[in-house]
């Protein structure tokens, strides 16, 4: 079995995320330990641990949207599938985490075009795949190769309402993508809004999980390096109560 990593690094100090939500990572090295060591036991000094070193951590200030996350239901809204309360991260369905995987190359869409059902349909067509329920549908946009880069937040296509209920109508349950937002880069978004007014188109493929509850992930990476099908995305998030969304280190398996 060949194992595909999915996940970016959790890295301050890049273009992951608006500057108000950028993780913040402090290093605590060995000495740092050895003084916590010696407080933790009384009458024992730095010095007498080998080479005078503790254990080595990180103190990390960050949210639950921060590197490669999986987001519930109840990040979108507060409710799914048509009025019942929407499901947090540690409510998921293990099942729908492990499960086949399929790719969908959209890299040739502009910056910032929201795909319909057509071109989901039209990429599906081109490479021999039938949708089947609880299949984890992958996006590889322009974002792919950006991750850090100054214009990331900008780079790759959304998925709109259309194209996300299409995907949850077959039974498609998590989804992910290798941009910041499932939905189009926001800075696109917000120069349609001013021209058209429509409230409608602010997060929209998000907001599809109202009407079918569903899951998916962002910030993946590596997707250029997977085949369109016939591998399996492995991707549980890190169980936070009542969260809107937990880590996870995604990866896919493939065999040979």
């Amino acid at each position: 079995m060949r194992i595909i990593d999915l996940s970016v690094a959790l890295k301050a100090g890049i273009a992951s995320d608006p500057p108000s939500m950028l993780p913040k990572i402090e290093y605590l090295d060995h000495r740092q330990g050895a003084e916590d060591f010696a407080a933790m036991f009384p009458g024992l000094k730095p010095e007498d641990l080998p080479n005078r070193e503790g254990a080595a951590m990180e103190r990390i200030t960050f949210t639950t949207h921060n590197g490669t996350h999986l987001d519930a239901p109840w990040h979108f809204a507060s409710t799914m599938d048509g009025g019942k309360p929407a499901m947090k991260c540690d409510q998921i369905p293990l099942e729908w985490c492990f499960a086949s995987g399929v790719k969908l190359d959209f890299r040739d869409k502009p910056d910032g075009y929201v795909c319909k059902a057509e071109d989901v349909q039209r990429e599906l067509d081109r490479i021999g795949h039938a949708l089947k329920p609880l299949d984890i549908v992958l996006i590889n946009t322009a974002a792919g190769g950006m991750y850090g880069q100054p214009n990331f937040l900008d780079k790759g296509c959304g998925m709109g309402r259309e194209a996300t209920l299409f995907l949850l109508k077959q039974g498609v349950r998590v989804t992910g993508t290798d941009g910041w937002s499932w939905d189009a880069p926001f800075s696109f978004t917000a120069k349609r809004f001013l021209e058209s007014g429509d409230p409608s188109i602010i997060w929209e493929g998000h907001k599809a999980g109202r009407d079918i509850g569903y899951c998916h992930m962002e910030k993946l990476t590596n997707l250029d390096a997977l085949p369109p099908s016939g591998f399996k995305v492995c991707c549980f998030p890190v169980k936070i109560e009542a969260a809107s969304a937990g880590w996870t280190r995604c990866v896919a398996l493939l065999d040979g």
